[in-house]
């Protein structure tokens, strides 16, 4: 579920990244920071705290690197030291715990080079204040790049729901929004530098604008990029909250053909009493109405979705609806995880579901998922489509799907190709 980045060894320092695209534009964002502050010697773990596993896959990296570099100062932050910080400060490895909320800022790695230069004492190794204190909006958080060819920017941060599952918003907060100029400001600067397709994220994308004044929706966003950068080729979504998408938003994707026709919706769960254990604020039946209703407006339109298999009190029964809603919706990308429970989340205090369970259950979404991959793709054989390409011979389509092109092209350029046939995992150019 949760993977390492490469570590970003260039020197005086270097980056392991865990966990979701947000961390990857922290860590971008750190290594400016860090850099700038003359921090040396050190390695920085990027934690995730989303699942145990992805807790126990960064104790385990920190236990690494301190026996191959016994010389390193080890930095650990993101959001598994935002929610655990006492049990990372614990480990011996460990040097220095810092917050998700001012992982970004220069004055963090200031003082985190003074602490580690100085050796001010144990009572300095945590640096984590109450990320549900911070109210300001993201601004220093709105870049990152994909190879040079794709944009990923953040306009959003921190979730007001409380999934009964879910440990993130203790990691990151409230919902915090960038305003509208300065994302669109960014974007036409990505352009200028030779940027095709720009991607909106955040931790609850579609709660956007809720906090700033006016309260502008996600739909505002969307148009305003559009109507303002008129040389952006592409504009991309990613994850959205299918109660909370906006009629401004559902216009947009009628009528605005830069906006991609690929949704990756968070439904996590086809059943409806499951639904309600979770505190998910829609029913099966309402995501079903809400595909058709898109589908109608953009038939292109195509969907993936986060799925979660074995929750609490799941039966047989209950966790097959969640099967069958991959097939009822139509989804081509299915993102299946096994249940994870989190120390201070409900979920965790409810009867839980043998593991064995869980894992036979998770298998048998990802076969689904596999399966509906693979109708995906040999529907789009004989079809033309628009791709992206990126480095390494390879890109992707409007709908996201990858593609291995038959011959070479600059990264960045956007071509028509047909598609010949597909091989299992990606659609293949003619």
């Amino acid at each position: 579920m949760t993977a390492a980045a490469p570590p970003e060894a260039t020197e005086p320092f270097e980056i392991i990244t865990f966990g979701c695209r947000l961390n990857v534009l922290d860590s971008a964002q750190m290594r400016r920071a860090a850099g700038a502050a003359g921090l040396e010697r050190a390695v920085i773990v990027n934690s995730c705290a989303v699942t145990q596993e992805a807790v126990r896959q960064a104790r385990q990296a920190i236990r690494r690197v301190r026996r191959e570099r016994p010389e390193a100062r080890i930095i650990v932050t993101g959001c598994a030291a935002q929610t655990e910080p006492g049990a990372f400060a614990a480990m011996p490895e460990v040097d220095r715990v810092v917050g998700n909320g001012a992982k970004a800022a220069p004055e963090t790695w200031d003082a985190a080079r003074r602490v580690l230069d100085f050796g001010l004492g144990d009572e300095a190794k945590v640096a984590v204040d109450d990320i549900m204190a911070v109210r300001e909006t993201a601004l220093h958080m709105v870049d990152g790049f994909d190879r040079h060819t794709r944009a990923f920017v953040q306009v959003q941060t921190g979730c007001d729901h409380r999934c009964t599952f879910c440990i993130i918003p203790y990691g990151r907060g409230p919902s915090r929004s960038v305003p509208m100029g300065e994302i669109v400001a960014q974007i036409r600067r990505l352009v200028e530098t030779g940027h095709a397709e720009a991607v909106l994220t955040g931790v609850d994308l579609t709660s956007y604008g809720a906090d700033l004044p006016g309260a502008p929706t996600l739909g505002r966003l969307v148009r305003a990029i559009l109507r303002h950068v008129p040389d952006l080729k592409r504009l991309r979504l990613s994850s959205i909250d299918t109660v909370e998408i906006d009629a401004e938003l559902m216009r947009a994707l009628a009528e605005e053909p830069r906006l991609m026709p690929h949704l990756h919706l968070s439904l996590q769960a086809g059943d409806d009493m499951i639904l309600k254990r979770m505190k998910r604020r829609h029913a099966r039946a309402d995501a079903l109405r809400l595909v058709d209703e898109m589908r109608r407006l953009r038939p292109d339109l195509v969907f993936g979705a986060d799925l979660i298999a074995g929750f609490p009190t799941e039966t047989e029964a209950m966790f097959r609806n969640t099967l069958d809603l991959v097939e009822a919706c139509g989804l081509a990308f299915v993102h299946a995880f096994p249940f994870s429970p989190r120390a201070g989340t409900p979920a965790a205090r409810m009867p839980q579901v043998p593991r064995e369970v869980v894992k036979d259950r998770a298998r048998r979404l990802r076969d689904k998922g596999a399966q509906a991959l693979q109708r995906h793709l040999s529907g789009a054989v004989g079809a033309r489509r628009s791709i992206l390409v990126e480095i390494g011979g390879g890109g992707r389509t409007e709908h996201f799907t990858p593609v291995r092109l038959a011959r070479a092209a600059a990264p960045g350029t956007l071509l028509e190709a047909r598609i010949a046939g597909h091989d299992g995992a990606r659609l293949i150019a003619a």
